[in-house]
């Protein structure tokens, strides 16, 4: 029955919503107008739709680039060719109903219109997962969420994807049906090739060594609900950090630090983060707008269930897996891409009942406890490692170029000559 008002009382606020951008119409399309936003305007100037913008101003300056930001968000910084505006009623429903293209990488607004003429890409803010979305989470996935999912994914022209992962998942995951954009991650296009400048200049910037090594431990968030409002909550890490660095160094050799990348909306509590185990070694990400020339920057990576550790194996960096908690994660989310819990020490494949026909393996060693992590990261092999890689990305049909971002600004080129 709440469930049931609930969602009533979201549909009247869709409808009023709808109407603003229904008023707005009385104004034409600007066709050089293009309106972007991240994270539900939680979000800076990063992610995919960073370097698609970045992309179109180099070769088209005249281009006007709006970027939607939330009140809380609104000191966040963006170049002087994006003009920064508050995400909220008739400022979103005005720009947004004025712009020729829309670039979001998550969902908008429920009641939010697209007119006829508007192109709407969705870059999304993963391609390939460990953790479920959508329909493929069974009952952890709300009636309120698939109309929310529904109504953005109905105004979608163009999805980006990467691989076979992506044209499987969609349809449920992200209850997506129409046209895909087979470029690869934009964002990913900063971890092709020779990273050697981005390193020197991260170390540079954060005043370490020049030849410092640095681990990224960027742990996923867990996820609830109550009373039809989403809260995110975190866990007490289980990591003996000390041990972490002190296996890595001998093994890799070299000064150790650790680069924490935690969920944004856990951010501002990590500034009071202390571990005396390893003091002077915490370079602290949580709030950086960019995660990727972050990443780009770094010699290893570390996570429980976040997508990324896909993408720092397209840098063929050393990436461990460490979920102490797989079992129970894999029952609150309703189920995983992966078959992790049933036996993670062992051939993890993909689940069938969800990438049927997706004959691959997962390539990273699964650690959950301190014992399992020093023997993966002590018995770490480069040659193996870079073999299971390569055929991984082989199995999925990835596309990984370095050029996504030329090829999206290409398509959007499209559109506004058309």
């Amino acid at each position: 029955m709440k469930e049931s008002l609930y969602i009533k009382k979201r549909q009247l606020q869709a409808k009023l919503l709808s109407l603003q951008f229904y008023l707005c119409r009385i104004f034409p399309i600007k066709k050089n107008l293009i309106v972007v936003c991240t994270f539900e305007g939680k979000g800076g100037f990063g992610c995919n739709p960073k370097y698609v913008v970045k992309a179109l101003h180099e070769k088209h300056p005249d281009l006007e680039f709006v970027w939607l930001v939330n009140q809380n968000a609104m000191d966040k910084n963006f170049p002087d060719y994006v003009k920064k505006v508050e995400n909220s009623g008739w400022k979103r429903a005005y720009y947004l109903t004025r712009a020729k293209v829309w670039i979001d990488n998550y969902r908008k607004p429920y009641g939010t219109v697209k007119r006829k003429g508007q192109y709407y890409l969705n870059t999304n803010h993963y391609t390939l997962g460990i953790k479920t979305v959508g329909l493929w989470r069974g009952a952890g996935f709300s009636k309120m969420a698939y109309l929310v999912s529904k109504n953005d994914s109905d105004m979608i022209d163009n999805l980006i994807i990467d691989s076979k992962f992506g044209e499987i998942m969609s349809p449920k995951g992200l209850v997506y049906d129409g046209l895909y954009l087979k470029t690869g991650a934009p964002r990913c296009d900063v971890l092709y090739g020779n990273r050697t400048e981005l390193k020197r200049e991260y170390r540079r910037n954060k005043n370490l060594p020049e030849d410092a090594k640095i681990l990224m431990f960027a742990p996923t968030f867990r996820e609830g609900a109550k009373d039809g409002k989403r809260f995110v909550y975190s866990e007490e890490w289980t990591v003996d950090f000390g041990r972490l660095i002190r296996n890595l160094e001998r093994r890799f050799g070299g000064k150790w630090y650790i680069a924490f990348r935690v969920h944004p909306q856990l951010a501002p509590g990590f500034e009071d983060y202390k571990n005396p185990q390893i003091e002077g070694r915490i370079i602290n990400e949580s709030q950086a707008d960019d995660l990727y020339e972050i990443l780009a920057a770094m010699d290893a990576y570390m996570t429980d269930y976040s997508s990324a550790c896909f993408e720092a194996g397209f840098a063929k960096m050393p990436v461990f897996i460490y979920a102490d908690d797989i079992k129970q994660y894999e029952h609150d989310r309703g189920s995983l891409f992966w078959n992790m819990a049933e036996n993670p020490r062992g051939n993890v494949t993909a689940n069938q009942d969800i990438l049927k026909g997706l004959d691959v393996t997962f390539p990273f060693p699964i650690a959950t406890n301190n014992e399992e992590l020093e023997k993966d990261i002590m018995g770490f092999d480069e040659l193996s490692y870079e073999k299971k890689l390569e055929k991984f990305h082989t199995d999925l049909g990835l596309v990984f170029t370095g050029h996504a971002s030329e090829t999206v600004a290409k398509k959007i080129e499209m559109v506004l000559n058309k």
